[in-house]
């Protein structure tokens, strides 16, 4: 079984490419961040028409916003309200594996890393927060992905020295991050088949016209398993060249094998 997550960044902009995505590596589940579409106009015909008939949706008018969309049968929906207002950021469900999948959007946290001058940033720890005590009492086998928003590794990014104070790559978040990490002792799947220090990104800005030229990414996406689910997990890839594609999202796909 293939599971693939991607920050579409507007799921009804980006219709053909996600069609491309699914006739070029036919991903048996699809996990959406950042859908911009409320539930009753998320394209809910356009995936049954390409096969995904299982779906679990939670979407916000133009904001935020996960899916799932799925091949093969889900089971016990849930949704989170880690951000402790409303927002749409997380939906999961079963496997019929037995694994649960959990797709989630942390919030990027705005452009100053300070809780006590901008909000945004608050959010994004509480929300890490919430995460870990959900976390710190998880039992069953679970893949959690989606856009982390932040880029914990040094070579997670285009340039420590550049970015050490940029939300998405400042200590604290990381720390966040790792305490999450360490509350269930989650694998992180990325660096376990792509083993630091080696190039691993995944979102490039919109900034750069051509982001192949000076190549300033950050490995903002993640997947991450449950210690006990971990040697079922036998493959993963993060579609770079998604990046290149007509009228693209700032991040790309990555797909991981399951052994069921």
């Amino acid at each position: 079984m293939t599971v693939a997550s991607w920050n579409i960044n507007s799921v009804r902009a980006r219709l053909p490419i996600v069609e491309r995505l699914m006739k070029e590596h036919g991903p048996d589940v699809l996990c959406l961040q950042e859908t911009k579409a409320a539930n009753d106009v998320f394209p809910a015909d356009f995936f049954r028409r390409l096969g995904y008939t299982h779906q679990q949706l939670c979407g916000q008018r133009m904001h935020h916003g996960v899916a799932i969309l799925s091949r093969i049968a889900l089971g016990e929906a849930k949704s989170h309200d880690w951000q402790d207002n409303g927002e749409a950021r997380h939906v999961g469900a079963m496997l019929p594996c037995g694994i649960r999948l959990e797709n989630v959007y942390v919030p990027a946290g705005g452009d100053i890393p300070d809780r006590s001058v901008n909000a945004k940033f608050g959010q994004k720890l509480d929300f890490i927060g919430r995460m870990t005590r959900w976390s710190e009492s998880l039992r069953e086998p679970t893949l959690i992905v989606g856009d982390f928003n932040v880029a914990p590794l040094e070579c997670d990014v285009w340039s420590h020295k550049a970015l050490v104070n940029v939300v998405s790559h400042t200590a604290i978040e990381i720390e966040a991050l790792d305490a999450f990490r360490q509350s269930h002792g989650w694998v992180d799947i990325g660096r376990h088949f792509v083993p630091a220090p080696e190039r691993c990104f995944t979102w490039w800005s919109y900034r750069s016209p051509d982001h192949t030229r000076n190549d300033r990414g950050r490995r903002l996406d993640h997947m991450w398993v449950s210690p006990a689910a971990a040697a079922q997990v036998t493959a993963h890839s993060v579609l770079e060249p998604c990046r290149s594609w007509q009228r693209p999202s700032d991040h790309v796909p990555l797909v991981c094998e399951i052994a069921c």
